[in-house]
Formats: C-alpha cells, sequence, structure tokens
C-alpha cells in the first residue's frame, strides 16, 4: 500500500471506476464491503493507488472532493501534532472495521486529510 494515496469522493464510483480503468489501465485491488455496493474501491495504477468513496452528496466543483489519505506510524501521536503545526482536525481517531484506525484533519489552507493507521492483529 502506498503511504500517501489520493482519494476521490464521487457520488458515482461506477463511472469513475470506467474511467480510471479504461484510460489508466487500473486494477481492482480492495473493497470494502466486499460483497455488493461498494463505500471503498482501491485502485491500482502502476505502483500507485487510487481510492474511490462513494458519497451520495460529494459537493460541487467548488468544495474539496479529493483528499490524501496518509499513512503514519501512530495516528493518536500525529493527531496531537495538527493544531500546533497550523491544521485542524476534524474527527477521530476511531478504529474502523477494514482494519485501520483513522482521522480526519485539514491541512492549514483547509485541504482534508485523512491519517490512517494498521490496526494491529488480536
Amino acid at each position: 500500500m502506498s503511504t500517501i494515496q489520493p482519494v476521490i469522493l464521487t457520488a458515482d464510483q461506477d463511472v469513475l471506476l470506467g474511467f480510471y480503468t479504461k484510460l489508466f489501465g487500473a486494477e481492482e485491488i480492495f473493497r470494502v464491503p466486499a460483497e455488493g455496493p461498494a463505500f471503498y474501491l482501491g485502485l491500482r495504477i502502476g505502483d500507485t493507488d487510487l481510492g474511490l468513496v462513494a458519497k451520495a452528496n460529494p459537493g460541487n466543483r467548488e468544495a474539496p472532493r479529493i483528499l490524501l489519505s496518509i499513512g503514519v506510524d501512530d495516528v493518536d501521536e500525529t493527531l496531537g501534532r495538527v493544531e500546533a503545526l497550523g491544521g485542524s482536525v476534524s474527527s477521530g481517531p476511531n478504529d474502523m472495521p477494514w482494519g485501520q484506525r483513522v482521522a480526519h484533519i485539514q491541512d492549514p489552507d483547509g485541504n482534508p486529510v485523512n491519517l490512517t493507521q494498521p490496526i494491529p492483529a488480536r
């Protein structure tokens, strides 16, 4: 998995899946949930991962619809440094059912960023 992964919010995953598959040869490598309509599709294009997240109302062209998902060693520790560096915390950290601890932040310019860390198997 890439350390930094762009993620696109979309109201129509099928259209974007077709676009990135046909234009760039993207391969689906991960899906949540595994069966039925997907909330998240993980694609690989070359050596890079791209996420497509289903969102009924992803916003208009003026609203952010692309975010960065950045893998860190310790979500909680990283989250504790965000505000001192000019960013803001939107939510989290939360343990997600797909095996990641996730927090949502914004950088000093207001760009959305997800901090992610694998949850160790118990």
